[in-house]
């Protein structure tokens, strides 16, 4: 689908649903939402290997590194609709490590997609494992999803928790107990 496509489809949506396009408050609606769109879905167009770049440093730690309340927006695949909330991010390296910038680029590559937060949670586990080998990788992940709150069931106070737990953070239960504790400022 071509960049001219996307308003023409947005014209159409907003007749489907009795309104006209044409409306002075809705004559630049079209486009504005084919902007949004390209923006909030940008991941598709994203490399996380080109985002990591030469951002690994060769660094003798074998200590937990923890980056939390990373800011995660996203859509649903459902409904298309928002999710919104922070992720936590902990990995034990193995002589490499991450710019600290680049993690929070990755959460954004992966989460600018069409998504379930099930599946962004592995994403941005498997990733951060694999790209370093690192021993171990916890990511929790914690989000409101507009489609329980502003439709369907209408609670405005859930909250979905997922985590992904990948190595010594997996296999050791002193290792993952350190990290969610951590994580909850303790």
């Amino acid at each position: 689908m071509s960049d001219t496509d996307t308003p023409e489809l947005i014209r159409q949506l907003i007749r489907n649903l009795g309104e006209d396009p044409e409306r002075e408050g809705l004559q630049g609606t079209p486009q504005r939402v084919a902007d949004s769109l390209a923006f909030l879905l940008c991941g598709y167009q994203q490399d996380p290997e080109a985002i990591i770049g030469d951002a690994i440093f060769h660094e003798e730690c074998n200590h937990m590194v923890i980056i939390r309340d990373i800011e995660v927006y996203s859509l649903c695949e459902h409904h298309i609709l928002p999710f919104f909330g922070r992720c936590h991010i902990g990995y034990i390296p193995k002589g490499r490590v991450y710019g600290v910038s680049k993690l929070a680029r990755l959460v954004d590559c992966f989460a600018r997609r069409l998504q379930v937060q099930e599946r962004l949670t592995q994403q941005i586990a498997r990733f951060v494992k694999d790209t370093i080998n690192a021993e171990g990788v916890g990511v929790v992940m914690e989000c409101q999803h507009l489609c329980m709150m502003m439709r369907g069931v209408e609670k405005q106070n859930s909250k979905m928790i997922t985590s992904a737990m990948l190595g010594s953070f997996h296999n050791s239960q002193a290792t993952r107990l350190e990290f969610l504790q951590l994580i909850r400022g303790g």
